[in-house]
């Protein structure tokens, strides 16, 4: 207790200690009460990790989550199909070279589409042929329904007869042909390659940088039952060609 008879200067040192003590007491209780932050937990975690990854004035912005690259783009033509309503060779029972191309082309799109590319499947005359861009392009089309000798028959690659990118075209004739041939067991019927096929109205549209080739998948006559019967093996043989160029796989 405080003595009112005791000098201003003892009388100020007791008042001194008096606080001191009451301080000390009250520090002691609170220590012991209070929950190790006055901040909830869920809230101070959260201050804790923006301090942890406080960006600094020079720091670059990065995406919470990774943007996803575009799929590498490759194109495919189904000869003769489109608005334009041309069938193409047409067979005596109806059947249409048309009808086989898109077939194989839809079969094709599929595989490479599981072999982790984006396909266009394009029309004979599509306007987005125009300045095309991509991996490569293969037009797929069929050779006569007519009877003509028992040597028509197999299939045949060209790629333009004039093109700015001679040595990547060489490749993706080579690929296709290799391929093709050793996947459906066909044999290559070279003695039938026309200037149709070197100088195919699609060579001359496309971008100058992108490799293109068309393909004659068999005669509708004397190879009408690999086309029509297993066109699984015919997709198979084709994009086996397209993987063997955009993977730059060795061929002979």
């Amino acid at each position: 207790m405080l003595s009112p008879s005791a000098s201003p200067l003892i009388r100020a040192l007791q008042y001194t200690g008096l606080v001191i003590l009451v301080a000390v007491a009250l520090a002691t209780a609170f220590s012991l009460w209070s929950p190790s932050s006055l901040l909830p937990a869920r809230v101070a975690q959260e201050i804790s990790l923006a301090m942890a990854t406080r960006i600094g004035g020079n720091s670059t912005l990065l995406p919470v989550t990774p943007t996803r690259r575009a799929l590498p783009l490759i194109g495919i033509v189904a000869g003769h199909s489109g608005p334009q309503n041309d069938p193409g060779a047409v067979c005596s029972d109806g059947l249409t070279e048309a009808s086989v191309n898109l077939n194989a082309a839809n079969k094709t799109k599929d595989i490479l589409e599981k072999a982790g590319f984006r396909i266009d499947l394009l029309n004979e005359f599509d306007d987005r042929l125009a300045g095309y861009k991509a991996l490569a392009m293969i037009s797929i089309h069929s050779d006569s329904c007519a009877y003509i000798n028992t040597l028509a028959t197999g299939f045949k690659v060209a790629s333009a007869l004039y093109s700015p990118i001679p040595d990547r075209s060489a490749k993706l004739t080579a690929c296709m042909t290799n391929r093709y041939g050793k996947r459906t067991g066909m044999s290559f019927h070279a003695g039938s390659i026309t200037r149709d096929m070197t100088v195919y109205h699609a060579f001359n549209e496309l971008d100058p940088t992108t490799p293109a080739a068309i393909i004659e998948i068999g005669f509708l006559n004397l190879d009408r039952d690999i086309l029509t019967n297993h066109a699984d093996l015919i997709a198979q043989g084709i994009a086996e060609g397209i993987l063997c160029f955009v993977r730059n796989e060795p061929v002979p």
